[in-house]
């Protein structure tokens, strides 16, 4: 339980804000590339409460800068791709990606008013599917050597959705193990060759047994936390009998973003990214350790539940979630399809747009919450004392953070703690480009 203060701190993303602060020093998602790859690449982005435009130039180049022109206040969405930049159409003023003005076609060119003009903008990275802003403030950190962002391109595929609620929230269910034994409940196993693409629906490792029966069957699991470079390590342990350890590795990336296995040989690295205080778009990366990935089939299957251009989900509050009282009888404990997205999204926008914590009672299954809480506490004390922010930030070239490792393994109950590991060696080895995280 924290205090209203407590809970406005790490909710609240604003301009000037201390959580906004923190989240701002570190790249996050701004907009899918495949959103720009449209005739006229401009796009309208709101981040943190701030209102931007996101452009590729001629060069092929990503700028992403105030949405109003810093002359008259225009709406450079509107703006001409042209030059070298983008151009206002007001009175012309044409800015490069670095936000330099460029150009100021109305004033005489020997006054050069022009070069002492820079507009907000903020550094850009295309990486797996994403693009990716930075908009702290001094130099950028190094991207980190994480697998998602590390792996060939075609062995990745990126997504995004929008959430209508506070970002933390949307967060927190991705470090919470113990609701998938519930909210994620299938009633009957489907088939794992018929798996691809959907989270919960592959057997475990090699051994035969649904993920879903698993989580279904054991539904108490220990749950334990440890700190590591890049934020924390869940590893939640179910104990099948007395030979056999079910071990789940999960990751908080701080200080917005989690990785977790969805099947064998695929891992899913997902930010949530404040539109504002109350609404967040999550970006996924999936990363295949196994083949390719089927970009036409997970792109697919992504259409039938989420609506361009604004990537809103089909099932949501306005339809109830797609919600049916038979289904909830005999398939899923929801009753709410069986995409656990759409789970999730009902069980985050349900707490309010911005959960009250004030009135919530935790309990040991949530140990990942109050762990995590307590690292948004201490940095953003830190920051607001002028130290120096870690999680995430790697050395100065970013490479000693790999990973993070998400694994599911079935392993010896007496010997789990090295067979994981192990696991996910193997799985690396297998995939002739992941590098060992260890």
């Amino acid at each position: 339980m924290l205090s209203a203060e407590q809970n406005r701190l790490i909710t609240e993303v604003g301009p000037n804000t201390p959580g906004g602060n923190l989240l701002r020093n570190y790249w996050q998602p701004v907009a899918l590339i495949e959103e720009l790859e449209t005739n006229r690449p401009v796009k309208n982005v709101r981040m943190f409460g701030e209102d931007l435009v996101l452009f590729r130039d001629e060069q092929g180049r990503y700028g992403l800068m105030d949405r109003h022109c810093p002359h008259r206040g225009a709406d450079l969405c509107f703006g001409r791709l042209e030059d070298g930049g983008l151009r206002c159409p007001f009175h012309g003023w044409l800015f490069d990606v670095t936000g330099q003005c460029m150009e100021m076609p109305a004033e005489p060119p020997e006054r050069k008013f022009h070069e002492k003009m820079q507009a907000n903008a903020y550094p850009c990275i295309a990486r797996s599917g994403i693009i990716f802003g930075y908009l702290g403030p001094g130099d950028p950190p190094p991207l980190p050597a994480f697998d998602c962002l590390e792996a060939p391109e075609e062995y990745t595929f990126a997504f995004k959705g929008l959430i209508e609620c506070n970002w933390l929230q949307a967060v927190e269910v991705g470090i919470d193990p113990s609701h998938a034994s519930y909210l994620h409940r299938f009633f009957e196993d489907e088939d794992p060759d018929d798996s691809y693409g959907k989270q919960f629906r592959d057997q475990v490792a090699d051994s035969g047994i649904p993920v879903t029966k698993v989580m279904r069957d054991f539904d108490r699991p220990e749950i334990n936390v440890e700190e590591t470079e890049s934020g924390l390590r869940l590893t939640t342990l179910r104990e099948l009998d007395d030979q056999d350890m079910h071990v789940r590795i999960t990751n908080l990336v701080f200080p917005n973003a989690f990785t977790i296995p969805m099947s064998a040989e695929m891992n899913i690295t997902q930010w949530h990214v404040p539109v504002d205080d109350v609404t967040n778009y999550w970006f996924a990366i999936f990363t295949s350790f196994g083949g390719e990935v089927d970009r036409k089939t997970m792109r697919e299957q992504r259409l039938q539940l989420y609506s361009t251009p604004d990537y809103v989900a089909n099932r949501n509050k306005t339809n109830n979630y797609g919600f049916d009282a038979e289904e909830q009888k005999a398939t899923t404990y929801t009753g709410m399809g069986m995409d656990i997205n759409t789970h999730d999204q009902w069980a985050i926008e349900s707490q309010g747009i911005i959960q009250d914590r004030t009135k919530e009672h935790l309990g040991t299954a949530d140990i990942g919450i109050t762990r995590y809480r307590r690292l948004l506490q201490k940095s953003i004390q830190t920051l607001q004392d002028g130290g120096e922010l870690t999680f995430a930030k790697g050395d100065g070239n970013g490479h000693s953070l790999r990973g993070p490792v998400a694994i599911d393994a079935i392993a010896p109950i007496d010997k789990w703690q090295e067979s994981w590991k192990e696991a996910d060696l193997k799985r690396r080895e297998k995939s002739g480009w992941a590098k060992n995280p260890w």
